[in-house]
């Protein structure tokens, strides 16, 4: 018979108003807007928002709003993009180097929206505009690095267990060759080797210990290498202040830099190129303002800045050793956790066999004294002087941990002292990603103007709207009543998807609002194939309340089949596509899965609370 339970209707209720709630942030617009973030030594506060306010107001230029955000950034709110223009090119003019002045849209969305987790749709480039880079690694030059690497970990290694040697270099398949001196027993040497070395294969030729580098070792090299790019790429685009950046690996070495509502490709260009790198140095007793204050630093010491700022507004000073202990350069890993013994978060360092015998060095002369991690940023600058482009270098220099010496230890230790697991993992990043693990060259670069995004949003949509509407026209004049039960599932199913896409925070491309398109016609077959069941058992003779009930159970299957086949195309379109094919196949999947669910259940729903209550059903509108 024709029935629906409570509790069915009971979970449309609740999908149909959670649908509504995710999907309504895509109603409020976007601002466009400039946002302004503090470099070293500067910070952002009021009396920077008036300096602000008065340099547009000269220049003529009306903000929306200019905003102080809690994360230590200034936002100015324009009314349209030509606005954005000229306040981008006002306040990068009047506030020079001290900060960064980067295009962004802010959200319009209200905070109660935001609480819950309701966030707008991301636009991707093709919609929005902005640039795209295609950045292509050196992977040579990444292989080259770790057998270095290997080859000085295998010098320490000799050395350090008085194993006489008269070399160890790399040869030109990539293994590393140990001639041992005259009288040292090969298969001795061969056991410690392949003890402090698992991870590569080992054997002793006539006097010599080749070691190579297994090809699972080799991929998983260039696999991280390419990791690591990526996440110093992540890391310095968060300086542009660009809104849902995309960067994903394209191929084996390629990596895809698009940054939405961003079109200054020098500012990218500039960003992306900097190259960065890390010291441990020794901290030097003294007090540190008194040095700033005078002039009269040690001889052995250097001040520097620490991340954090001080009662007086201005970054803490501090009095690090002209020494180095180690940089970046000699990095392995870093990773963030939790201490076994105190339970505080930690990072776990891993160097090379240099960094870490001078580590051994230091800290077994130094334990229970201070150690810094020194940041360490070149970014290359580009000035037009006298009508010719001049090309400069800025050093950024930044204390960013300072841990006690807790004992003594090598290439592997820990940094504690720190105040939260984000901080570990903030650290445990710049760790990783302060230094590129691989040159990287710009393959590609274009630019997408807003004019362009703002037509193919305004096409796109229209075709969304017009395919929806044929639709809708169709079934209403076609099947009637259950044209308009059909065209309410279908309203529903364009709801759920859309609401979906906020949720999952998916960026929806040109080829995604296609795949919304294809959605609405799958829709459409799956709501024909119910209703032509439901004409057949009419023309069986069955009564009207049986044949809706058999035309839903028997038309399901079918249903479930045709999409199921759908849903595995689209999975292999995003398990294997790249950039457009990856946003076409996203819509695709959740348009498949919200229109099997609407059309078997959310429409049957409906006919049922439509027929099921008429005791004498005589004929059925379709």
């Amino acid at each position: 018979m024709l029935e629906y339970s409570r509790f069915q209707y009971f979970i449309i209720l609740i999908v149909v108003l959670l649908s509504t709630l995710y999907a309504l942030p895509n109603v409020f617009p976007q601002d466009p807007s400039v946002q302004i973030t503090a470099n070293r030594g500067f910070q952002v506060n009021e009396t920077l928002q008036q300096r602000i306010e008065a340099d547009l107001k000269k220049a003529g230029i009306a903000p929306k709003a200019v905003e102080l955000e809690k994360d230590g950034e200034l936002l100015v709110r324009l009314t349209d993009v030509i606005e954005q223009g000229k306040a981008n090119d006002v306040l990068r003019e009047s506030l020079g180097n001290d900060y960064v002045v980067a295009l962004n849209l802010a959200s319009t969305v209200p905070d109660w929206l935001g609480a819950i987790g309701a966030r707008r749709m991301l636009m991707g480039l093709d919609l929005q505009g902005g640039v795209h880079f295609l950045m292509q690694v050196d992977k040579k030059a990444a292989l080259d690095k770790r057998f270095d690497a290997y080859a000085e970990d295998l010098r320490v290694l000799l050395r350090d267990k008085r194993v006489r040697y008269e070399s160890v270099e790399r040869r030109a398949d990539n293994s590393i060759v140990a001639t041992l001196a005259p009288g040292v027993d090969a298969d001795a040497a061969l056991g410690l080797v392949m003890q402090a070395l698992p991870n590569l294969t080992s054997e002793v030729a006539d006097n010599t210990i080749v070691v190579r580098v297994p090809e699972k070792e080799i991929q998983q090299i260039t696999t991280d290498a390419i990791e690591q790019n990526v996440g110093t790429l992540r890391n310095r685009i968060n300086e542009l202040g660009v809104a849902e950046p995309i960067i994903q690996r394209q191929g084996s070495d390629r990596v895809v830099v698009q940054l939405p509502g961003v079109q200054d490709t020098a500012q990218a260009k500039r960003i992306l190129g900097a190259t960065a790198t890390l010291e441990y140095r020794g901290v030097i007793e003294g007090n540190p303002y008194d040095a700033v204050a005078s002039g009269n630093v040690p001889p052995e010491a250097k001040v520097y800045y620490r991340k954090e700022i001080g009662a007086d507004g201005k970054p803490i000073p501090i009095l690090l050793n002209k020494r180095v202990i180690a940089s970046g350069e000699q990095l392995v890993n870093a990773r963030s956790g939790y201490d076994s013994r105190s339970g505080t978060p930690m990072v776990s360092v891993t160097l090379n066999g240099i960094g870490g015998q001078r580590m051994f060095d230091f800290t077994s002369e130094n334990v229970g004294k201070p150690m810094a991690v020194v940041y360490i940023e070149r970014i290359p600058e580009v000035k037009v002087v006298d009508g010719q482009e001049v090309r400069t270098t800025r050093t950024s220099e930044q204390v960013i941990s300072v841990a006690t010496i807790q004992g003594v230890f090598g290439k592997e230790f820990q940094t504690t002292g720190l105040d939260s697991p984000k901080e570990a993992a903030d650290l445990a990043l710049l760790l990783r990603a302060g230094a590129l693990a691989a040159p990287m060259d710009f393959v590609e670069e274009r630019i997408v103007g807003p004019s362009l995004g703002k037509e193919n949003v305004s096409r796109g949509l229209t075709a969304v709207l017009y395919s929806f509407g044929f639709a809708l026209a169709f079934f209403l004049v076609y099947y009637r009543m259950f044209g308009l039960i059909t065209c309410v599932a279908l309203l529903i199913n364009l709801l759920m998807v859309v609401a979906v896409m906020s949720f999952l925070g998916a960026t929806l491309t040109l080829p995604g609002l296609a795949g919304i398109a294809l959605t609405v016609g799958m829709s459409v077959d799956a709501n024909v194939l119910i209703n032509e069941r439901v004409r057949e058992e009419l023309r069986a003779g069955l009564p009207p309340k049986a044949a809706i009930a058999g035309g839903y159970q028997h038309a399901s299957g079918t249903i479930v089949d045709a999409n199921l086949t759908a849903l595995l195309a689209g999975v292999a379109l995003f398990a294997f596509g790249t950039g457009p094919v990856k946003g076409f196949a996203v819509s695709l999947i959740a348009g498949i899965i919200t229109s099997m669910y609407t059309a078997v259940s959310v429409s049957r729903g409906i006919a049922t609370l439509i027929y099921g209550r008429r005791r004498k059903l005589k004929s059925v509108a379709i």
